[in-house]
């Protein structure tokens, strides 16, 4: 065989054998240390759900991680460190957001022999030892605990930092483990957060949405969707496609996390700006 023969021959043989470098990446920035979300083990909902999305694409999924706190999405998706955040409210200004794939509540979590709490003007919350999530060091107030402090209900409250201890795993859980534990009778926690480690408890705790969901200047509701880069329009309309599509095995691994979930309040998809 001549020598050009064999120089074709090699070509074609590495042309088969070499790795596809056009291949697609789906890449995804997530908080590394954030159940029921996301974790650097994958065990979250929406690790699973980029995974679901990376299937769908043929892609290969690559994260970078970095926690969830201040300044995330400035050094993540906008640094162009990734291209896709799977969890943000629904029209976020500083990204854009796909539709709403699902809609979720702040809720109160109760032991299981408890009474149930009715709302946020319940007596019953004037006598039981209740905990809010906080944000920050500052100690700024979720929604719940502006709720609470506009009744007067100060003296039987404690604060948990909505981040939890990042040192240890699953540093969120802890509002929710104090009712295990009965270091507080009621805690008020983001939905997602309080339904995922209520079922984790044995036995499980009681959780319901609180009410009303549409207190004055606070809302205690929110749509959820995915983010992108505002100038990335093309990947915004494919996950809108693939959201669409796949809405049942998105309720599914949603239900599979225990998320409390309410019907969506956002604009309509063909009604969208």
């Amino acid at each position: 065989m001549s020598s050009r023969c064999l120089n074709a021959a090699a070509a074609l043989l590495l042309f088969v054998i070499a790795p596809d470098v056009e291949a697609r990446e789906l890449r995804v920035c997530a908080d590394p240390n954030n159940l029921p979300f996301s974790n650097r083990q994958g065990e979250g909902f929406e690790n699973r759900i980029a995974e679901l999305l990376a299937h769908e694409l043929k892609a290969t999924l690559v994260y970078t991680w970095r926690a969830q706190r201040r300044g995330f999405l400035r050094e993540t998706l906008n640094a162009g460190r990734c291209d896709l955040v799977i969890g943000i409210p629904a029209e976020l200004e500083s990204v854009r957001t796909t539709h709403p794939y699902y809609r979720s509540a702040y809720v109160f979590v109760t032991r299981d022999k408890e009474p149930q709490v009715a709302s946020f003007d319940d007596p019953v919350l004037r006598r039981k030892l209740l905990g809010v999530q906080l944000v920050g060091d500052d100690g700024w107030n979720t929604p719940p605990a502006h709720a609470l402090t506009r009744r007067g209900i100060i003296e039987n409250v404690r604060g948990y930092t909505l981040y939890g201890d990042y040192r240890e795993p699953n540093p969120t859980a802890k509002i929710v483990s104090a009712v295990a534990h009965g270091e507080i009778d009621v805690a008020l926690a983001w939905g997602p957060v309080g339904g995922y480690f209520a079922a984790l408890e044995h036995p499980a705790l009681k959780v319901s949405p609180v009410k009303p969901l549409d207190e004055p200047g606070l809302p205690m509701a929110w749509d959820i969707s995915m983010a992108v880069r505002k100038d990335d329009r093309a990947l915004l309309s494919e996950m809108d496609a693939l959201l669409a599509r796949l809405r049942p095995e998105l309720d599914a691994i949603l239900a599979e996390y225990h998320v409390p979930r309410l019907p969506s309040a956002a604009t309509p998809p063909d009604t969208r700006p």
